[in-house]
């Protein structure tokens, strides 16, 4: 049997404060972000509660302000375990898949902690090869990989498009694939989520935590109910969360244009005066002068665009808009496997 214990936002502080943080409870912890998965999460958490780990574990489930029934799912879900306790992190809105792994990795209290989607595109099985692997590699974090992804095309160009930019701007080996089915030490969650910024990116965090990481291949199946919630405005926003949130390149870039289309401009300039004066010829291009302008006055714009968007999460931060909000905290007392 388990009994659950339900607690209210101004509650959920002091109960963290009661985790033996510097002591993991369990070997593991499956972390779970859940945003309109009512049709799969039940699934995966009975396939989840089967699997045995010596040491026990547990799973952790975070609701990124479903619009579907997906609470009252993941409530029943804590109600009803016995096997495996299951902790469900509501949040009071909508704020995005790596603040709702944030807001799990905070309630999480394993050894190794386990991230997940909660679509069965990963295979419970995999979690156990995944924590082996890991455990026995002596790396703090383990990525993986798929022979063959099964996203849509979109998801799979935005995915690449992702993983080339973190190759420019984070410190990670070229070819390794950033998955979010990944295993993580308790040392290195313990150090990612003391950053409490708005706008966390898991990756990021890892890599300027450590480079001890390896890889392992793992199965990808077919989604097998409703879609991606990765659209392009979610895709651009975690693009932006790479390039601006962990390196200056963007601004070096900017610089490097300006000094590139300031040379460009100055021999231009040059050509004129000297055909003008020396060669006698009255340049009229008026089309081709609207044309620079125009072009010239867009890349400025841009420009702009880049370091207020620096500026406008510089100011976010500073004045503490919240990574992530917890309404309600419901955890079980189900004994460990």
């Amino acid at each position: 049997m388990n009994s659950t214990t339900i607690l209210q936002a101004d509650n959920v502080e002091a109960a963290r404060k009661q985790l033996p943080i510097e002591e993991p409870l369990y070997s593991l912890s499956i972390v779970i972000p859940v945003y309109n998965g009512s049709q799969t999460i039940g699934q995966l958490v009975q396939h989840l509660s089967q699997i045995r780990i010596d040491g026990g574990h547990e799973i952790v489930l975070v609701d990124d302000g479903s619009a579907d029934n997906s609470v009252e799912v993941c409530s029943e879900l804590v109600r009803i375990s016995t096997d495996v306790p299951v902790t469900l992190v509501k949040l009071a809105r909508n704020f995005g898949e790596h603040n709702a792994v944030m807001a799990g990795l905070y309630y999480a209290s394993g050894a190794y902690i386990i991230t997940m989607d909660d679509d069965l595109q990963n295979p419970p099985s995999e979690v156990e090869k995944l924590y082996i692997c890991t455990r026995d590699s002596g790396k703090h974090v383990m990525y993986t990989y798929y022979e063959e992804k099964k996203h849509s095309w979109h998801r799979n160009m935005g995915s690449k498009f992702a993983n080339w930019t973190a190759n420019l701007v984070l410190d990670k080996p070229n070819q390794m694939y950033l998955s979010s089915f990944r295993c993580m030490s308790a040392l290195v969650v313990r150090e990612i989520t003391r950053y409490r910024g708005p706008f966390p990116y898991i990756d990021g965090l890892i890599f300027q935590t450590t480079n001890s990481v390896g890889s392992v291949q793992v199965e990808h199946l077919e989604r097998k109910e409703g879609r991606s919630n990765y659209n392009f405005t979610r895709l651009l926003r975690l693009w932006l969360n790479i390039a601006l949130n962990f390196s200056t390149i963007p601004l070096r870039l900017i610089s490097f244009i300006g000094v590139v289309a300031s040379t460009i401009s100055l021999l231009f300039f040059a050509d004129v005066i000297w055909e003008y004066f020396f060669v006698g010829i009255n340049i009229t291009g008026w089309t081709s002068m609207m044309a620079t302008i125009l072009f010239f006055s867009g890349a400025q714009l841009i420009m702009l665009g880049v370091v207020g968007e620096y500026v406008g999460r510089t100011y976010l931060t500073l004045s503490s808009k919240p990574q992530y909000v917890v309404d309600v905290l419901t955890r079980n007392k189900a004994d460990k496997n």
